[in-house]
C-alpha cells in the first residue's frame, strides 16, 4: 500500500464533524457505566424521554451504539439496554518512550486491534518517524474496510521536552537536539489527513487509567507510571488535570529521599531506568527489562533492593500529593511485569503506613488496571474523547 493511497483513506467517521453535547454526554455515560436502557439514560441526562429516543436512534443508526438483550423487570415490558459499539469508532496512537515506540490501533472499548513496536537504545527523530511511516502503512493493510473508514484521528503521546534527555539516557546531545524541530503534526500529515493530538507520555498513561480503568471508582488521585522515567498525572473531579503548561503530575523532579535520608529525586529512585543502571554495573544486558513477554523472575537479585527504594521514595512522593492535593488514592502501575507492579504496590502501601502523615487523610494505594501499553492506549484515546466524549459531567458518575 503506498503512502499516496493511505492518505486517501483519512477522515471516515471524522468527516461527519464532532458529536453534538447531548450526544457526547450518552456516549460517555454508557462509556462509563455501560448497558442502560433508554429512561435511565433520560434521567441521568436530563433530557425528556423523547429527546433521548431520537438520540438514541440516531447514534444507533451511525454504528456508534447497539441494542443489548432485553432484561426483564419487575413490573411492565422488559427494558433493552443500550452498549457502546466496539467498532463503532478506531483510533491510532503512537507512544514514544525512551527505550521502545509503539503505534496501535484502539476501539471504542479501549481494546488494542493491532500493534507495532519498535525498540531502541534511545529515540531519534529520523528513526521514530520511519517507525511511523513504514508501521502507519503496514497497520492500513491489516485493518479491514470498516475500521479504515471509522477512525477519528491519531493520538501520540511523547515525553515532555524528549531534547533534554539525552544525559539521562546517555545519548549523543547533538542527534538528540533535532527533537527540538521535531514537527509531529506535519510528520503525521505527510501520511494521513487524520487529525492529530498530543499529550504527554505520563499523561495518556494517566487519561487511559481513568477512562478504561480504575477511574470509575476514584473522584481524585495522583497515578504513577513507572516507565524507563517515573513520570504521572493527576486527576481532579473527575478528570484527568493537565496543568497550564499541560505538564501537571510530573513527579519525577519531586524531592523525596533515599532510604539513608539522603535528598534525592523521585525519577532517580523510582524510575526502571535505576534498574538498568544495577544491570549495567553487574554487566547484564538491560535491554532484557524490556523483551516481551516480561519476565523478571531471573533478576531476582536486582529488582528486590530497586522495589525497595521505588516503594519507599513513592510512599513519599504519596504524602508530599496529599498534603496538596488532599487525594483518596494512590495509582501505581508501570511497564513491568504484573507481579512485579503487585508487589511494588504493597510495598508501597507498607511505606506509606510508616509515614508521618499527621493532619492528613491518608490515600489508599491500588494497581492500575491497563499496565504497560497505558501510555500508548492513552494516546490513542486522544482522537476518541475528543471527537465524541465528554472529560466532565457528574451525570457519568451517578450510580443512582
Amino acid at each position: 500500500m503506498t503512502l499516496d493511497h493511505v492518505r486517501t483513506l483519512s477522515g471516515g467517521i471524522n468527516q461527519t464533524g464532532v458529536r453534538a453535547y447531548n450526544e457526547r454526554l450518552i456516549l460517555s455515560i454508557l462509556q462509563r457505566n455501560s448497558g442502560l436502557p433508554g429512561r435511565d439514560l433520560a434521567r441521568r441526562t436530563g433530557l425528556s424521554p423523547q429527546t433521548a429516543s431520537v438520540i438514541l436512534r440516531k447514534l444507533e443508526q451511525d454504528g456508534l451504539l447497539l441494542k443489548g438483550d432485553p432484561v426483564k423487570g419487575k413490573v411492565g415490558k422488559p427494558s433493552v439496554p443500550y452498549l457502546l459499539n466496539a467498532d463503532g469508532v478506531f483510533s491510532i496512537g503512537l507512544k514514544i518512550g525512551r527505550r521502545t515506540a509503539d503505534l496501535l490501533v484502539l476501539d471504542a472499548l479501549g481494546q488494542v486491534r493491532h500493534q507495532l513496536r519498535d525498540t531502541y537504545d534511545y529515540p531519534l527523530p529520523n528513526a521514530v518517524f520511519a517507525f511511523l511511516r513504514d508501521g502507519f502503512a503496514r497497520l492500513m493493510e491489516e485493518m479491514d474496510h470498516n475500521t479504515r473508514t471509522r477512525l477519528c484521528g491519531v493520538g501520540i503521546a511523547a515525553p515532555f521536552e524528549l531534547w533534554s534527555w539525552h544525559e539521562l539516557l546517555d545519548a549523543p546531545a547533538d542527534e538528540f537536539a533535532a527533537w527540538k524541530d521535531a514537527d509531529f503534526v506535519a510528520e503525521v500529515g505527510r501520511i494521513t489527513d487524520l487529525p492529530v493530538r498530543m499529550v504527554n507520555d505520563a499523561t495518556a498513561a494517566c487519561r487511559a487509567e481513568h477512562v478504561f480503568g480504575i477511574g470509575r471508582e476514584y473522584r481524585d488521585y495522583i497515578y504513577f507510571f513507572l516507565g524507563a522515567f517515573v513520570g504521572g498525572g493527576v486527576v481532579l473531579d473527575h478528570a484527568v488535570f493537565e496543568g497550564n503548561q499541560k505538564n501537571a503530575g510530573a513527579f519525577g523532579t519531586m524531592p523525596v529521599a533515599d532510604l539513608r535520608g539522603r535528598p534525592a529525586h523521585l525519577i532517580d529512585l523510582a524510575s526502571i531506568r535505576t534498574l538498568e543502571l544495577r544491570l549495567i554495573e553487574a554487566r547484564q544486558d538491560p535491554r532484557q527489562l524490556w523483551e516481551q513477554p516480561q519476565d523478571w523472575s531471573h533478576l531476582e537479585a536486582f529488582v528486590q533492593p530497586w522495589l525497595e527504594q521505588a516503594a519507599d521514595a513513592l510512599a513519599l512522593a504519596g504524602v508530599a500529593s496529599c498534603a496538596v492535593i488532599d487525594v483518596e488514592a494512590v495509582v501505581i502501575d508501570g511497564a513491568m511485569p504484573n507481579g512485579i507492579r503487585e508487589r511494588l504496590v504493597d510495598m508501597t502501601r507498607a511505606a506509606l503506613a510508616t509515614k508521618d502523615m499527621r493532619g492528613l487523610i491518608p490515600p489508599v494505594t491500588v494497581a492500575g488496571q491497563i499496565g504497560g501499553n497505558a501510555r500508548g492506549i492513552g494516546a490513542a484515546a486522544g482522537p476518541i474523547i475528543g471527537q465524541l466524549l465528554l472529560d466532565r459531567s457528574a451525570a457519568l458518575f451517578d450510580q443512582g
